[in-house]
């Protein structure tokens, strides 16, 4: 069984190399959706009955682990020097630094990695982290898929 949880966070970014306006500093209302494989919880009397996990569940660790840590942040490569070094300057700015580009097929791998080994047979029933898709706009997004 696939269920998929879905969440926004709103971050800066830019792709220092890139032809297009998105070398420029800017920003997205991004959207992630968590899908997760596992066997239905059967357990007579259980919270998550029914269940493969309960949503909320979902929700809460996406946010502890990823969406608060990227919401209203701005993401930066480390190689983009100019714009570390600006930010840097900014008193208590919320910034992650990553080891990428943030695109949004990095930045999706990356949460796939984030992710993974928190919903690991979380409840004992086979659970694992399917796929991670993110929205960068309403019409463009990446998948990062694993077994």
């Amino acid at each position: 069984m696939l269920i998929t949880r879905r969440l926004e966070f709103d971050a800066g970014h830019r792709i220092p190399n890139h032809n297009s306006q998105c070398r420029h500093l800017h920003g997205h209302r991004y959207a992630i959706e968590i899908t997760l494989s596992g066997e239905i919880i059967n357990t007579e009397g259980q919270s998550e009955q029914g269940m493969v996990m309960d949503f909320s569940d979902v929700k809460r660790i996406a946010q502890e682990k990823l969406v608060n840590v990227w919401d209203h942040a701005f993401l930066v490569y480390r190689g983009d020097k100019p714009v570390c070094d600006f930010l840097a300057t900014l008193p208590d700015h919320k910034t992650v630094i990553m080891e990428v580009v943030p695109t949004a097929e990095n930045l999706a791998e990356i949460a796939f990695n984030i992710l993974n080994p928190a919903y690991r047979d979380n409840y004992g029933n086979h659970l694992r982290l399917k796929r991670i898709r993110l929205f960068e706009t309403p019409n463009n997004w990446a998948d990062c898929i694993r077994n």
